[in-house]
């Protein structure tokens, strides 16, 4: 009975195996990432998107996400919002499909000595406009999305992240597809980041570096690997009176 499991898994496995396909890409992703405390309790949330693929050739994606958050703590803190995305046509295609996408967050950080980290699960609501012969069509395909990112930065001339500090930045994004919509991509993507940071005052840094982003097409068996420069500017703003 094993080996009869083992040929089925050997007749059903390396075949699909061996149609996978994987496509390479390039392309530069510039975004601004806004979070403004405006109460012991309460803050907001916006980050703007834009990506170009072919490196700098022609639009990919361009995403605006505003969301409303509740500070449980100084350390963990909860978000809800919506996002609308455009997604641009692979080249030769005109329309541009667009994405209303409901999320919810729960973040947490930590500071230690020469290590900051910053942790995130996100859930999506994705309604995908419907399109068919480059048109768009009534209608919207819908799927749930789970995101987990994991993010180390550890500062290089200073113990701890403060003004004038240049640090190292690491992060590891998974993204999980489900929903009745989901047959062959249940794993979405994975995004690899590695870069450098500086922080110009307490609010305020810059991030630029290299992405991988590993992503399974709807097929099942086509992949794209693509090769960006991440270009990231993040503000957190403290806008509670002081005491």
């Amino acid at each position: 009975m094993k080996r009869y499991f083992l040929l089925l898994f050997v007749l059903f496995t390396f075949p699909s195996l061996a149609q996978k396909q994987t496509a390479k890409q390039s392309g530069v992703w510039l975004g601004y990432l806004n979070q403004t405390r405006l109460s012991d309790r309460w803050g907001i949330w916006l980050d703007l998107h834009a990506r170009r693929t072919d490196f700098l050739d022609r639009w990919s994606t361009q995403i605006i996400r505003p969301g409303i958050t509740y500070y449980a703590n100084d350390h963990l803190r909860f978000t809800a919002g919506y996002a609308y995305v455009r997604s641009f046509p692979a080249a030769g295609l005109h329309t541009v499909r667009p994405e209303n996408r409901l999320w919810q967050q729960v973040l947490w950080t930590s500071r230690q000595k020469r290590l900051q980290t910053q942790q995130w699960i996100r859930l999506e609501e994705r309604f995908n406009r419907k399109i068919a012969n480059d048109q768009l069509l009534d209608g919207s395909n819908f799927n749930f999305r789970f995101r987990y990112l994991l993010n180390l930065m550890v500062p290089l001339n200073r113990d701890f992240i403060e003004p004038n500090t240049l640090f190292f930045a690491f992060n590891d994004e998974i993204h999980i597809n489900a929903g009745k919509q989901i047959t062959y991509n249940l794993f979405d993507q994975n995004r690899f980041f590695v870069g450098l940071g500086y922080q110009f005052t307490k609010g305020l840094n810059l991030q630029v570096g290299y992405m991988n982003q590993f992503q399974q097409l709807p097929s099942g068996n086509h992949f794209n690997s693509n090769n960006v420069l991440r270009v990231f500017v993040f503000h957190n703003l403290d806008l509670r009176s002081k005491k």
